[in-house]
């Protein structure tokens, strides 16, 4: 396959969605970290995000780098979060392979911040409500916010403020994933995972 071969197969992103609980209580809690990511998103781009109440969502739309691209933050609580991006995809006509959904993942240490396309839910619980209904073959933003040491201590972990120092780490792997999104947005999928699943804080 020739280089431009290639990229006429590429398929740009242009839904960007991010998970998180809507209550100003849950703002600042780990389990929000995907609704971080699109915040931050929105706030560089300029791109204004409002409530969309047919959709259950926050959403908002820009012109970043050429590229349209829509924003969504469901409005409902994390274990309802397909009842905000399906009907949105579904409106739109957005495939899954157009999609990015950035969430909290607990088997990544807080710092760290990968780039997968595909697979199943892996118990996350807004992942567990979009799956069945889209299918697996869209892309994920795992935002790592470690994981607490024992499964009875994960609901007060994800639903508890990271300490500054571990926030610190947070803000800095969002950062970086804010800084290939350029490459995003030209569906250049493989060298932003490269990229971003090779970062380390040093």
């Amino acid at each position: 396959m020739t280089a431009s071969t290639a990229q006429s197969v590429l398929t740009p992103i242009t839904l960007w969605v991010g998970l998180g609980n809507p209550v100003p209580e849950y703002a600042k809690t780990r389990h929000n970290a995907g609704a971080w990511f699109i915040e931050r998103f929105a706030d560089v781009h300029n791109i204004r995000l409002s409530l969309e109440p047919r959709f259950n969502a926050l959403v908002g739309r820009g012109l970043v780098e050429g590229h349209d691209v829509r924003l969504l933050l469901p409005q409902t609580f994390m274990n309802l979060s397909g009842q905000a991006v399906v009907p949105f995809m579904t409106f739109y006509k957005i495939l899954p392979s157009q999609v990015l959904i950035a969430h909290d993942e607990l088997d990544l240490a807080a710092g760290s911040i990968r780039l997968k396309t595909g697979g199943g839910h892996g118990g996350h619980n807004g992942l567990r409500d979009i799956v069945p209904h889209i299918g697996p073959h869209f892309h994920r933003l795992r935002v790592g916010i470690g994981h607490p040491g024992h499964k009875d201590k994960v609901t007060g972990h994800v639903l508890g403020k990271a300490p500054p120092q571990e926030q610190a780490l947070i803000d800095e792997a969002l950062q970086e994933a804010l800084r290939l999104t350029p490459l995003l947005l030209q569906g250049n999928v493989a060298q932003a995972m490269s990229t971003l699943n090779a970062f380390k804080i040093v």
